[in-house]
């Protein structure tokens, strides 16, 4: 097994660890769980570049680095939605995933007429946007929780109100748009006069 689909394994199995850690209260438990996340986001920078750059492509490693991103994504969002420290509704949850399970199936559609559905550039500022909301929304929890700095009410409003709904929303957004941009390029493959 190559160097980028270990990088991959390892994503997948960070999944429930980073879960356990966000449940699991004690001394600093969210700050492991930002951690084992971003070690997860981490590999999922690495495994595809290192791929491209050694030419180390692999079917393995197409079909499961998508499935390891958004099982990630949509594992903390969920969590996200339980937590009452977040103020995210399940609406996002739904849009992401209905999302990523439209992109599947056209995947599905191109494999069977021989098409490679490559990640494109929105399918990738989703990916990098996303990642990067949850991360602040993690850190957020960690400085507030973990670490208990008796930050002015003021400025934990705003962040719990404004700034990490404002971010999931904008990931929901590139979401949709990334997902009518595949749509749009391979409408042909679900057209229904075919």
């Amino acid at each position: 097994m190559n160097l980028p689909n270990k990088l991959t394994l390892l994503r997948v199995f960070l999944i429930p660890f980073f879960l356990m850690f966000i449940y699991w209260k004690f001394a600093f438990h969210y700050l492991i769980a930002l951690l084992i996340f971003s070690a997860a986001a981490i590999t999922d920078a690495l495994d595809g570049s290192i791929a491209r750059k050694r030419n180390l492509i692999t079917n393995f490693g197409k079909f499961l680095d998508p499935l390891a991103d958004k099982v990630l994504v949509i594992s903390a969002l969920a969590v996200f939605v339980e937590l009452p420290e977040i103020r995210m509704g399940a609406v996002p949850l739904v849009i992401i995933t209905a999302r990523e399970f439209m992109v599947s199936g056209l995947r599905l559609l191109a494999a069977d007429s021989g098409i490679v559905v490559a990640a494109g550039i929105w399918g990738k500022l989703k990916t990098a946007f996303t990642m990067i909301a949850i991360i602040f929304a993690l850190l957020w929890l960690s400085v507030c929780y973990d670490f208990s700095f008796g930050l002015p009410a003021g400025l934990t409003d705003t962040v719990d109100n404004m700034v990490i709904p404002v971010l999931i929303w904008i990931s929901t957004a590139l979401t949709v748009i990334s997902g009518a941009v595949y749509l749009k390029g391979y409408w042909h493959l679900i057209d229904s006069d075919k």
